[in-house]
């Protein structure tokens, strides 16, 4: 029996609308603002381009029926996304975006009642924007390693009191409430004991401390430093059981990891598609630059890697929809695909010559935007430690049965 790699009519109908979307609405104040969203107006653009949206019926596919999405699921969601992301402002305009579109993802699953009510309805609409306090700055704090984890919770009289620093904050200025993760048990370096907790901007004790500034432009709500200190939050807002934040993690981590790379794949088609596009026209050497060889390996090799990220998606949201967990193949896209994305448009910037590091194209930010996803949902070099330690799991459990056996 085949593989079905088709569509709907109805989301071959959305993405074809998406696209006209993004050219009409969305790429000309991207190009204008040379992809500074903030220089083109950060919240109030975005409430401009969602309200767009919401009328041309494309405002969070990905979002519950009920709270006004689409409800799209991982695989109806890959052709959309990648679409939006023809434009870096895309995410933003149809509210896709990192770290809001995970958020809604692990609050649809997780949140109760009560927090359904509070934090997803709010933030599934577009009334809010939220955030994902996570990272920590070093020497000690959680990074790549989430055992490092050392903002703490302690009880409190009706709750906890959370005190700690976080660094790259994506989307922490502006942001309606906070998604935290502290420690609750064991001490720095110990497996487990996290525990996520909701609290809403203007809570006593929570402050944006500074912009980190990053070369990527497209995100709103910057990449913040964060202080908690003596944060009270009620035990109502604490986000799914006690110690079980990294668990619950999970539900966002490998979804989120691949609508990044359902985004970043269409800026890099974008990319590939403008190189083409020149290099077909411009004469040299005796003809057109598409004629040489070398510059046809590059086209090539772009198109190898594209087809490459487009079928290691596939497999990945294939696996979660099925409800599985798919770590190696959420880690084996996302990791290829980062990469990937680089290279892709590294060669296109190469083959427009001059032009590919001019602002009269959007190669040179486009290539900014791109490469801090090898560091973004885990580097590239956690992720291959962690697809080698399962596969010698996998290994030493075979020997093992074997031996069993024997």
């Amino acid at each position: 029996m085949a593989i079905d790699f088709s569509y709907s009519p109805e989301v071959l109908d959305l993405v074809a609308r998406t696209e006209a979307f993004i050219a009409d609405e969305v790429l000309p104040v991207e190009t204008e603002y040379e992809g500074d969203l903030e220089a083109a107006g950060g919240d109030d653009l975005r409430r401009e381009l969602n309200a767009k949206a919401k009328t041309a019926g494309l405002f969070a596919p990905h979002a519950p029926v009920e709270y006004g999405g689409l409800g799209l699921n991982m695989a109806d969601r890959s052709p959309v996304f990648t679409a939006a992301g023809h434009s870096t402002f895309g995410p933003v305009a149809l509210h896709i975006g990192a770290p809001d579109e995970g958020n809604i993802h692990m609050l649809a699953h997780i949140a109760s009642e009560a927090q359904r009510d509070k934090y997803l309805g709010p933030l599934a609409t577009g009334e809010v924007r939220s955030a994902f306090a996570m990272t920590e700055p070093g020497p000690h704090g959680a990074g790549s390693d989430p055992n490092c984890l050392s903002t703490t919770a302690v009880r409190a009289d009706g709750g906890w009191k959370i005190n700690g620093r976080k660094r790259f904050i994506t989307g922490a200025d502006g942001a309606g409430f906070y998604i935290i993760m502290a420690r609750t048990s064991g001490s720095v370096g110990d497996r487990g004991g996290a525990t996520m907790f909701l609290a809403p901007a203007g809570t006593p004790g929570l402050s944006i401390d500074r912009h980190v500034h990053t070369t990527d432009k497209s995100m709103i709500g910057g990449h913040c430093e964060m202080t908690f200190a003596d944060l009270f939050v009620p035990d109502e807002d604490v986000l799914g059981e006690v110690d079980e934040g990294y668990r619950y993690a999970q539900v966002r981590l490998g979804p989120a990891r691949m609508t990044h790379v359902m985004r970043w794949l269409g800026s890099a088609r974008r990319a590939h598609a403008i190189a083409v596009d020149y290099v077909k026209d411009r004469d040299g050497f005796g003809g057109k630059l598409s004629d040489l060889g070398m510059i046809q390996q590059m086209i090539a090799d772009n198109e190898i890697d594209l087809a490459a990220v487009d079928a290691l998606l596939a497999r990945a949201c294939y696996e979660l929809d099925l409800g599985e967990h798919a770590s190696d193949s959420t880690s084996i896209a996302k990791t290829f695909a980062a990469e990937a994305f680089f290279r892709v448009i590294d060669r296109s910037i190469q083959m427009c010559g001059g032009l590919g590091i001019s602002t009269d194209l959007p190669l040179a930010r486009l290539a900014d935007e791109v490469r801090g996803f090898r560091i973004y949902d885990g580097p590239s070099e956690v992720h291959r430690w962690a697809i080698a330690k399962r596969a010698v799991g996998r290994a030493r459990k075979a020997a093992q049965r074997k031996g069993d056996h024997a």
